[in-house]
């Protein structure tokens, strides 16, 4: 009777350490893998989606035209992650960032949102802008007052003819490390940034 009660005893140790075994493989098949870490970034139009960027499909903005954007953003690096989204007005001559040198564009960011995402969080951030004070200067349209969810922000661009201007939307990551936000992150030692640009024309008329 003792030796039947240590079999059934090794024998129960073994079914418990069998399930236990299986169930860490279903976990492991299961849970994110976090390998490679990065974040996305992108931009959609009014219907939340990659197509209908401009009203009525046309990139010539006037003066107090209504652009809806939402701001695409998610986190995969496999921690709870503190961004900032630098929104930067350029012409096509002005530097925008380069991606080979992990370097963002030289030009102030004239908006930021910050933002606290969890592990594998996505948001989609409302961009609504709209262009409320331009002027010809010359043979240039420059824009200098536009408005951001309700915002009214001050802002310093021209281009000829009012053509090829375009916003910019940087990806900045805080590091707790040295307490600031940086344009990079790090994954299997390689630095990596995100951005993102959209052109438009601006009209007067």
């Amino acid at each position: 009777m003792g030796r039947f009660r240590e079999y059934q005893s090794f024998f129960t140790i073994c079914i418990l350490v069998l399930i236990l075994i299986v169930a860490v493989a279903i976990v492991s098949a299961f849970w994110p893998k976090y390998e490679e870490r990065f974040f996305e970034l992108g931009l959609l139009g009014e219907g939340k989606r990659a197509e209908d960027y401009y009203p009525n499909n046309d990139p010539n903005i006037g003066i107090s035209t209504s652009v809806p954007w939402y701001i695409y953003v998610h986190n995969h690096m496999g921690s709870n992650q503190s961004i900032s989204i630098r929104v930067k007005i350029l012409n096509s001559t002005l530097p925008g960032p380069d991606t080979s040198k992990r370097a963002p564009s030289s030009v102030p960011a004239f908006f930021e949102i910050r933002q606290d995402l969890d592990i594998d969080e996505t948001r989609l951030l409302p961009f609504f802008w709209h262009i409320s004070e331009a002027t010809w200067l010359g043979d240039s349209i420059v824009i200098t007052q536009l408005v951001v969810n309700n915002v009214t922000l001050g802002v310093n661009a021209s281009a000829v003819s009012g053509y090829f201007f375009r916003l910019v939307f940087e990806l900045w990551i805080y590091d707790e490390a040295s307490g600031t936000f940086g344009f990079t992150w790090k994954s299997r030692e390689e630095s990596y940034c995100a951005w993102n640009q959209m052109w438009f024309n601006a009209t007067l008329t």
